[in-house]
C-alpha cells in the first residue's frame, strides 16, 4: 500500500464546546505562526521519509481550521501544495469550517489554493441548543455561510448535524433537517451526541443535570433522520453519512477501507507503511520536538496481520456496501470465509450480517447493534 489520503489538524477554535473531547485549543493568544511553521516542518520530515505518491484526498480538520487568517490560510496551503504536488485529477480536498467564520476573502483564498469541499460544523438549527451545546454561531450563520460558499465557487458542501441533544425532542430534529435540507446541501453527516469524559458535559451529566432523551427517542431520530434523507434524495453510504450520488467523502472511504494516509499536526493520527501512529496533542510540545527536528509522536504500533484483518472487518462494516471478499482475498492472500467463516456465522444467526456473494453486510438490526458485531472480530 502506498498513501493516497493526508490529514492536517489545525487544534485553534475561538470556543470550545461544551461536548468537544478533540485536540482543541482556543485561538487567543496560541503561538499559531510557530504552529504553521513546525507543520511545514513536520510535512518535510514525513514526506522525506515516506515520499508521496500520487494524493487523491486531503482533508483539513480540527479544531476550526478556518479561525486562520487569509495569510495564514494561504501559508497553509501553499505548505501543502509544496509537500504534496502529485495530486489527482480528481482531488478531494475538504476543509472544515464553523459558520459565521468564512469570510468572502477566506473562501477565496480556499478556492485559489485548490480546496473544493467545505464541511460545515451546523449541528442543530435550534438556537438555544446551539448556545447549550457551546456553538458560537446563530442559524442565521449557517445560512448565511452554505450560501456564500456556493457564490464562492464550491460545488461540495456537506453538513453535521448531531441528534441526541439535551430536551431535545424528535419535532425538533424534523425541524432542523428541513432548514437544513432547504439549503440543499451535498452531503449530511448526522451523529449521535457522545458524553465524553472530561468535557463540561461529561460533568452536568455527572450531577445529573444533563437531561438527555431515552434510548428508545435516540434511535427513534436515528430512524426518522434516515427516513427523511432518503426520501429526499440522499442514500446511506455509511453508519452515520449520507450523500447525493457521487459527493461521498473519499477521504472518510480511506479510513473505513483501512487504506494507509499521512496525519500532520497535534493529535493528529496517521497509517504508514503499516504503522499506526498519534502525534502529542499539546502545542507547545508539538513546537519543541519539532525544533529538534524529530517527529512529533506520541506513540507508535506495528500492525500484525491480524491486526490489519480485524481493523478491515471493522471499518469496512461502517460502510452500506459492507466488507468486500475479493479485497479480502487481494490484500490478504486469505478467503474472508476460512479466516472469519464461524464469527460471521453466529452474527448471522444473531441477526447482525447477512452474507451475499460478494460481500458481508450489517443487517438493519446489525446498523443499530453495530458495536456488537464489531467486537466479535477481535479474536
Amino acid at each position: 500500500m502506498s498513501a493516497k489520503a493526508v490529514y492536517i489538524h489545525i487544534p485553534f477554535c475561538t470556543n470550545k464546546c461544551h461536548y468537544c473531547d478533540f485536540t482543541a485549543y482556543t485561538v487567543k493568544g496560541q503561538p499559531v505562526d510557530d504552529y504553521l511553521t513546525a507543520l511545514d516542518r513536520e510535512m518535510r520530515l514525513v514526506t522525506t521519509e515516506v515520499p508521496p505518491h500520487t494524493i487523491e484526498t486531503i482533508f483539513i480538520g480540527g479544531g476550526t481550521p478556518t479561525v486562520l487568517t487569509p495569510e495564514q490560510m494561504e501559508r497553509l496551503l501553499e505548505m501543502i501544495q509544496a509537500h504534496f504536488p502529485n495530486r489527482s485529477p480528481q482531488l478531494e480536498f475538504t476543509i472544515e469550517a464553523n459558520p459565521g467564520t468564512t469570510t468572502d476573502e477566506l473562501l477565496k483564498i480556499m478556492i485559489a489554493g485548490g480546496v473544493n469541499r467545505i464541511s460545515f460544523g451546523a449541528q442543530t438549527f435550534r438556537p438555544d441548543l446551539l448556545k447549550r451545546l457551546g456553538r458560537i454561531h446563530g442559524v442565521a450563520e449557517i445560512e448565511q455561510s452554505v450560501i456564500a460558499a456556493r457564490e464562492a465557487g464550491f460545488q461540495n458542501i456537506s453538513l453535521d448535524l448531531m441528534f441526541g441533544l439535551p430536551d431535545q425532542s424528535l419535532e425538533d430534529l424534523h425541524h432542523t433537517l428541513q432548514s437544513a435540507l432547504s439549503l440543499h446541501p451535498d452531503h449530511f453527516s448526522c451523529y449521535s451526541l457522545k458524553v465524553e469524559e472530561g468535557t463540561l458535559f461529561y460533568h452536568l451529566a455527572q450531577k445529573d443535570e444533563l437531561p438527555l432523551p431515552s434510548e428508545d427517542e435516540e434511535l427513534n431520530m436515528y430512524q426518522s433522520l434516515r427516513t427523511i434523507l432518503a426520501e429526499k434524495g440522499y442514500h446511506q453510504y455509511e453508519i452515520s453519512n449520507f450523500a447525493k450520488p457521487g459527493k461521498e467523502s473519499r477521504h472518510n472511504s480511506i479510513y473505513w477501507l483501512n487504506e494507509e494516509y499521512y496525519g500532520f499536526g497535534t493529535g493528529s493520527h496517521g497509517y504508514l507503511q503499516k504503522i499506526r501512529y498519534a502525534n502529542v496533542k499539546s502545542v507547545a510540545e508539538y513546537i519543541r520536538i519539532i525544533d529538534q527536528a524529530r517527529r512529533p509522536v506520541s506513540e507508535s504500533d506495528i500492525v500484525t496481520e491480524q491486526e490489519d484483518m480485524e481493523n478491515f472487518m471493522i471499518l469496512g462494516l461502517r460502510m452500506m456496501k459492507g466488507v468486500s471478499r475479493s479485497r479480502f482475498q487481494s490484500r490478504y492472500h486469505k478467503d474472508m470465509m476460512d479466516v472469519y467463516g464461524s464469527v460471521i456465522q453466529k452474527l448471522v444467526d444473531q441477526g447482525l450480517l447477512k452474507v451475499e456473494p460478494e460481500r458481508v453486510v450489517l443487517t438493519e438490526k446489525g446498523l443499530i447493534f453495530g458495536n456488537e458485531a464489531f467486537a466479535a472480530f477481535l479474536i
